[in-house]
């Protein structure tokens, strides 16, 4: 009889676990942010169509580092106004070069020349700009190539109160008390298949962890693709599963864990 009750007790104490961790991410297993970033034309030709036949919403990181920005801005409106999130991704993508892979970063634009005045008021021209367009004033951002620092200086820190978190680029599963908010991790995609975007967000579910996937081209126009199929077959799989998955925009999830990790310390 006592081990009746001893293995009762287990498995009660396991499914009590196993709901509460399930139902961390708005009541379900795990939580999907898609992002896009640099504002390329395929954004809004080919990525956010697809989303919009299928009801998700997702978070497109703006820069104006190819000029085009001032063509596109009724059409980025009419993507906020169907539930989408602009974010910051700086005026001219600034990053440091001088490094393998790194050979677009053009001298006026290197990280390594900047002063941390010049890329936070970069930063903060971009929201001017971004609020002239979606009339909004919460906004995450987006660390471009990842880098988080002028020389040894981390950037963001004078910033903190102009946004809501920051994405860099770091491959992670975390768990909702684990975000750091100001440093959150994504997978970069570029040429998986749609079985191996399928694949992670499968991880993620099994662990009741977030996962942020980084676009850049879709369908073309960039170096770091995902086909249309591929990214096409992910879509699907988050549409069909959305009982089990919290897909949302970057602001919406990162608030979220702000609110938990608030009433949870």
């Amino acid at each position: 009889m006592k081990k009746i009750l001893i293995s009762y007790f287990i498995l009660l104490t396991s499914a009590i676990t196993f709901a509460q961790t399930d139902t961390t991410w708005h009541h379900k297993k795990c939580a999907v942010v898609l992002t896009y970033d640099d504002a390329l034309n395929v954004d809004l030709t080919n990525a956010i169509p697809a989303l919009d036949s299928l009801g998700l919403k997702a978070t497109f990181y703006i820069s104006d580092y190819f000029g085009g920005l001032n063509s596109q801005i009724l059409k980025w409106r009419s993507a906020v106004a169907n539930g989408h999130e602009l974010g910051n991704h700086t005026v001219y993508h600034p990053c440091e070069g001088g490094r393998a892979g790194r050979e677009f970063v053009k001298p006026d634009y290197d990280l390594k020349y900047y002063t941390v005045r010049r890329i936070t008021d970069e930063i903060k021209t971009m929201n001017v700009i971004l609020k002239a367009i979606d009339g909004k004033t919460k906004r995450t951002f987006a660390y471009p190539c990842s880098d988080t620092k002028v020389h040894d200086t981390s950037y963001i820190d004078p910033l903190k109160n102009d946004f809501v978190a920051a994405r860099a680029v770091r491959g992670e599963m975390p768990k909702i008390e684990q975000v750091d908010l100001y440093n959150i991790g994504c997978y970069m995609i570029n040429g998986e298949t749609g079985d191996q975007l399928i694949s992670l967000v499968k991880q993620a579910m099994e662990r009741h962890a977030m996962i942020v996937f980084l676009f850049h081209g879709v369908g073309g126009e960039h170096s770091l693709n995902v086909s249309l199929d591929a990214h096409s077959r992910l879509l699907h799989f988050l549409k069909q599963n959305e009982k089990n998955i919290w897909i949302a925009p970057m602001i919406d999830v990162a608030e979220y864990i702000k609110n938990y990790q608030s009433h949870n310390k």
